[in-house]
């Protein structure tokens, strides 16, 4: 099942995907709160009349409560660029949701930096609470994923052991409004892809990743409960702009795509830091 999270006048609400545009399910928050409930009123909804997908507001397909919790260096050739060194647990940092938005909003860079460098990653919609499990009962959890792009102020982010900023500037989390559900995705050999007005920047699978999905979830559950619609980015592959040489960074005027196989792709535009629209 695909998923499609829009504002029903202004309220964000979940809808299904069909062939004819998109059915209205229910309101993210109370979606979130009886996912099993929602999904089988979904599947039946079929026969009510769609909206027409093009004529939509996307919004974040999370609720603004949401934890939004990402992985760093999981992925073994991203590791391997930056020089840093592989570790023994899974290297969790926490976004805050309010960076969230939905494709194509335009993106600022903050004015000390010299730009906004890219990271494509899959990642994981939590559809059910999720408390000190083991990996083999992660699935259970896992209501389906989406494309997310860990836009990071590199300035700050490397100024400090502590990221909060460089991973937290306004507008930096895009994620797209799209949720395809766990059992129509085989996230385990997944093609990623970014590009930069055009040029392929970052080209990588899912199957390069350190430590699994559920290896991630798992470890995060053993000291957070992860509840419905909590979000897990899954850490990006190579190819990243600081590492480049010269580092090359993503400035105003540019478009940033990232793109997931079997998900789709979410549109950025990055403007200047005087944008307030």
């Amino acid at each position: 099942m695909r998923l499609l999270a829009f504002l029903d006048g202004t309220t964000p609400t979940m809808g299904v995907v069909v062939a004819a545009g998109v059915v209205p399910v229910a309101p993210i928050r109370d979606f979130y709160a009886d996912v099993p409930g929602w999904l089988r009123r979904a599947r039946a909804s079929t026969r009510e009349r769609p909206r027409a997908a093009a004529s939509l507001t996307l919004v974040p397909p999370v609720p603004d409560t949401a934890k939004v919790i990402c992985a760093a260096l999981n992925y073994a050739s991203h590791a391997a660029e930056t020089g840093g060194r592989l570790s023994e647990h899974p290297n969790l940092f926490a976004r805050w949701a309010a960076t969230l938005v939905p494709g194509g909003t335009p993106v600022p860079v903050p004015r000390t930096e010299p730009g906004l460098d890219w990271e494509v990653e899959l990642a994981v919609v939590v559809g059910a609470p999720l408390i000190d499990v083991t990996p083999d009962e992660v699935a259970a959890g896992v209501l389906g994923y989406t494309v997310f792009n860990d836009l990071s102020a590199r300035v700050h982010q490397q100024a400090s052991r502590q990221w909060a900023l460089g991973k937290n500037s306004d507008r930096s989390g895009p994620v797209a409004s799209t949720v395809v559900t766990a059992d129509e995705l085989d996230a385990s050999d997944l093609h990623l892809e970014t590009r930069v007005n055009g040029e392929v920047m970052q080209s990588g699978s899912t199957a390069d990743m350190i430590f699994s999905i559920a290896e991630l979830l798992a470890y995060a559950s053993r000291t957070i409960t992860l509840r419905p619609g909590d979000l897990i980015a899954t850490g990006t592959p190579p190819g990243v702009g600081f590492v480049r040489q010269p580092p090359r960074f993503l400035v105003p005027g540019d478009i940033v795509e990232v793109e997931v196989e079997g998900i789709g792709v979410l549109r950025t535009p990055i403007v200047d830091s005087s944008y307030r629209g």
